[in-house]
């Protein structure tokens, strides 16, 4: 049952507290490890499988375990930097976790060894040792606390896709809400990779969206590429961490050992929906007795550990949805938060994550409103504060369908290899959602920084509507050829597409000079929606002469001699004028020189002489684009064909 009521807004209870430690002081902001003497060499920061450097974990006492049987493990194969020391180790942790003697010693990170009945030891360069006594039910420590804000650096914030695929709108929409909560308060935006689930990991697609990132003008400030305090960035090289959580957890009771096979889960499934039921794990093995989990351990039966789910949750005050809670126990079963093979569930990674890294607020999509409760009681049994949660409404298509990255039109690649500019997907997808004083076109990135406030956020979501992208892209584009610099950059990327488009048409090397391509987009601005207009068949006059007969030319006016002449002669005369403005008074001057030909008539000749076209810009603009020299010897040509 999830029940949400609203306070007022501009409450006290809106106000982001600090993040404090068990003892209710404030952490301190983040800083790399230091060490000395043997210690050190431990904490040197390794380097990740794309050869970026990557800080250490950070250290915390490893967890006191106690569980009956017989176990242990050692792994010395090294893989993705610091999994291969969590590696070296793993196994050990697992034996703790399945409940036996455990010995693993890591070469770069400490772990948590659990023994017999009742002594749990950690060996590792980087934790030293520790030894807990317990009999019967296990003791245990969890993680210590991870970096926090200090109370003068500001908010911690993170974005956490996973690496299976491309980077669409709504991650754009999402990394974008949490990048610009953190520049207005002066703190930290976080990118981590969330890729615990392995078989949907796309190679490269981490490091892609880092590129998106920082193509859209809205870069981490940590990240895996960059590196940073709290690192490694990416879930698979934290599972050290998770393990510990995952035993701190069964040794104070808060979770257990479930050996529920696959085939018996989906008979549970498949039950459920023939009785028109939502599937749900009936917590068959939270029951076992210490003895039954001892003698299925001993017959090497496979496991996970699943959280106990408590009722009578409590009500936690969302930074858009107001007061929230979710009786999750009452509708859902005991969650895995620690597969068979060590990698962690959504549910215990982030937890986890969230706390090792600092972070103080979580701007996440709403779709995990009714997951939150179930976080905060992970962070109860972990004996951790938990951060501020946010949750932004959907992002779905105009008709009101969810935005699927399935379609292949909201990945963010393509809109880059089509020619958008970044600031125009910036300004579209705030402006179809919330969080500002009004609706607005063309607001700048630092214009969305200054006007964004959490409190203005709504609960109604966001339709995006893709055809009104062209219009703020004019905009956007419009104030790129007004910037001296932006433009220059305009230029070189016009220049290239010419040569792409129009190469094996013998372009005259004069249309690629900078001052002509400069010219043109001048003339253009506030015409054109993308850079690439410019080289489609409407404007191919602009880079290639066109092939006119004086015939097609006499079809219009038979006075084509005397027009010509007497545009010649208006743009070779001395000081003749080469605005847009003065040429249309001199063109209707021109006109009425003639004997027959009307004034429309005499600029459907001009465009056809100038163009190859019936349509198109003004003659005048033509004219001021082409210049006079190019202008006369097109005419020139023309009745000379």
């Amino acid at each position: 049952m999830m029940i949400v009521y609203n306070p007022p807004r501009g409450t006290p209870g809106n106000a982001a507290p600090p993040l404090l430690d068990r003892a209710g002081s404030p952490l301190r902001a983040p800083e790399l490890p230091h060490a000395a003497g043997p210690v050190a060499a431990a904490e040197v920061p390794s380097r990740d499988r794309t050869n970026r450097v990557v800080a250490p974990l950070r250290e915390a006492p490893p967890p006191a375990a106690a569980r009956t049987g017989i176990g242990c493990g050692a792994r010395r194969k090294r893989r993705r930097g610091h999994v291969g020391a969590w590696r070296d180790g793993a196994s050990s942790a697992r034996a703790a976790l399945r409940g036996g003697i455990g010995i693993g010693i890591s070469t770069g990170i400490g772990t948590g060894i659990g023994i017999g009945t009742g002594i749990s030891i950690g060996i590792g360069t980087g934790t030293g040792i520790g030894i807990g006594i317990a009999l019967g039910s296990a003791s245990g420590s969890a993680p210590g606390p991870g970096p926090g804000p200090g109370p003068e650096r500001g908010p911690r914030v993170r974005f956490g896709p996973s690496p299976t695929g491309f980077l669409h709108l709504g991650g754009l929409r999402t990394a974008l809400y949490n990048y610009i909560f953190a520049k207005k308060h002066q703190g930290t935006f976080i990118l981590r990779v969330e890729d615990t689930d392995q078989n949907r990991v796309v190679p490269g697609a981490a490091e892609g969206i880092e590129d998106m990132l920082d193509w859209a003008g809205i870069p981490p400030d940590e990240s895996p590429g960059r590196g940073g305090p709290a690192g490694p960035y990416v879930q698979s090289q934290r599972l050290e961490l998770y393990g510990r959580a995952g035993a701190a957890l069964l040794a104070s009771g808060a979770a257990y050992r479930c050996f529920c096979s696959p085939q018996r889960l989906q008979l549970l499934r498949r039950d459920a929906l023939r009785r028109q039921q939502t599937p749900r794990y009936d917590n068959r093995c939270r029951h076992l007795t210490a003895s039954e989990v001892a003698q299925k351990l001993s017959q090497g039966l496979e496991c996970v550990i699943r959280f106990r789910l408590e009722r009578g949750v409590q009500p936690f005050q969302d930074l858009v949805y107001g007061w929230s809670k979710h009786e999750v126990a009452e509708v859902e079963g005991d969650p895995v938060i620690l597969k068979g093979d060590g990698f962690p569930t959504y549910h215990l990674a982030n937890v986890v994550d969230d706390h090792h890294m600092g972070i103080t607020h979580v701007l996440r999509g709403t779709e995990w409103l009714a997951s939150t409760s179930k976080h905060l009681l992970l962070y109860k049994a972990l004996g951790w504060e938990p951060p501020r949660f946010g949750h932004l409404p959907l992002l779905l298509n105009k008709d009101g369908g969810k935005l699927s990255k399935r379609q292949g039109d909201i990945f963010l690649e393509r809109f880059a290899r089509d020619g958008f500019l970044p600031e125009a997907l910036l300004d579209m997808v705030t402006n179809c959602g919330s969080g500002f004083a009004e609706k607005q076109m063309g607001r700048t990135l630092e214009e969305l920084i200054s006007q964004f406030e959490v409190s203005r956020i709504t609960t109604h979501s966001a339709l995006l509507d893709l055809e009104a992208l062209p219009e703020f892209n004019r905009i956007h584009l419009s104030r790129h050829i007004e910037n001296q610099g932006l433009r220059q950059k305009l230029v070189r990327e016009l220049q290239g597409l010419v040569e792409l488009v129009y190469g094996q048409q013998q372009v005259d090397p004069d249309v690629l000079e900078e001052e002509y391509v400069e010219r043109v987009l001048l003339l253009r601005k506030g015409h054109i929606s993308l850079l690439k207009d410019l080289v489609s068949s409407g404007y191919s006059y602009l880079w290639v002469r066109p092939s006119v007969s004086r015939q097609q030319l006499q079809t219009i006016s038979a006075e084509v001699d005397k027009i010509g002449k007497l545009v010649s002669g208006l743009l070779t005369r001395p000081a003749a004028a080469l605005t847009v403005e003065d040429l249309n008074r001199e063109l209707r001057s021109v006109q009425k020189q003639t004997r027959e030909t009307k004034y429309s008539s005499m600029m459907q000749l001009l465009r056809l002489a100038l163009s190859g076209q019936q349509h198109g810009p003004s003659v005048a603009e033509m004219m001021v684009t082409l210049g006079a020299e190019e202008v006369c010897g097109r005419i020139h040509r023309a009745l000379s064909s």
